[in-house]
């Protein structure tokens, strides 16, 4: 059944940032404020995680502060509904993910088009989600998961960071193409799900690497695979999973997005220095180290990129998600 809409969309918070537009910005004089950088997923999860390694390198950039600002609810659509009615001044930027190329198929009436009413500014990074097991799981590897899962069907739970997420449709998206079933544990984004699984409350859940690595790493939680074609270069031992169901491929992609309407100027000079800071040796290491890939690039690249992982997640919805 396709989703009716998204709720209130934080009405609030859209109040409080359309109250007091201020006058028109300039590209020679931005910025003369802080910015706000708006995450439509709590703290904790992979959004904010990326949000924040990126906003502080903007920041050095700019010369003045980047506000990560959180505001969760409906896979996202709150986040980008408050962006999408800001000021068009380059001071209030979206983080754009998974969820924004997703949504499109998942709710019928949503306030905006995010690939109309969201400038594309510049991308971040592409990364593999990681599909991970709680250690008391009695399993390794995907084919000892499928064959679980298929022993003991609907019974195992599996977290997801929110109906709609890139984790929820991938983990859908994987029991469909592998035959199996479980119990899917809703829960109100990437932090809380994690330390949900790390606390034994589901046993099984796809997420985006940046988030999933340190558990792993901890020892928290297994990497029994990566979602992406081949292996990560963060965790080299750990499988791809179309190695063990055919033709499965996934991955998030984030990056930065502001009001339809901002000048162009100004979304050239965010461009220049985002790329700038992901290119930064220390950024550029530090977001390896999570097992993100960077991705640079102008403007109309990350478009395009939306756009085209709009069109993907239609094609993979539609025979693999049940409605």
């Amino acid at each position: 059944m396709r989703a009716r809409g998204c709720g209130l969309f934080g009405l609030a918070a859209v109040a409080m940032l359309t109250a007091f537009p201020p006058p028109p910005a300039r590209a020679q004089d931005f910025p003369l404020r802080p910015l706000r950088l708006v995450v439509g997923f709590p703290q904790g999860g992979p959004n904010d995680i990326l949000a924040r390694i990126v906003g502080a390198g903007l920041a050095a950039r700019l010369g003045v502060s980047v506000a990560v600002e959180n505001l969760p609810g409906d896979s996202g659509n709150t986040a980008t509904a408050a962006v999408v009615s800001a000021p068009a001044d380059g001071y209030t930027l979206l983080l754009a993910g998974p969820a924004n190329a997703i949504n499109k198929s998942l709710f019928d009436k949503l306030p905006f088009d995010f690939l109309r009413d969201i400038a594309a500014v510049a991308s971040i990074a592409r990364e593999p989600l990681v599909l991970v097991a709680h250690p008391s799981v009695p399993v390794t590897g995907p084919a000892e998961l499928i064959a679980l899962a298929k022993a003991m069907p609907g019974r195992l739970k599996m977290a997801s960071t929110g109906s709609g997420s890139s984790p929820h449709v991938s983990g859908l998206m994987f029991a469909s193409m592998a035959g199996v079933e479980f119990d899917i544990v809703q829960f109100s984004g990437g932090g809380p799900a994690l330390k949900g699984m790390i606390e034994g409350e589901a046993q099984v859940m796809f997420e985006p690497m940046s988030a999933a690595i340190e558990p792993v790493r901890a020892g928290k939680l297994r990497a029994l695979a990566v979602t992406t074609a081949g292996r990560s270069r963060a965790l080299p031992d750990v499988p791809a999973l179309g190695e063990f169901v055919a033709g499965y491929e996934t991955s998030a992609v984030t990056g930065i997005g502001a009001p339809a309407k901002t000048p162009a100027g100004i979304i050239e000079k965010l461009n220049r220095e985002i790329n700038a800071a992901l290119l930064d040796p220390a950024m550029k290491t530090r977001l390896e180290n999570i097992g993100s890939d960077v991705l640079a690039g102008a403007p109309a690249d990350f478009a395009a990129l939306m756009s085209a992982e709009t069109q993907r997640w239609a094609r993979v919805l539609k025979p693999n998600i049940p409605r």
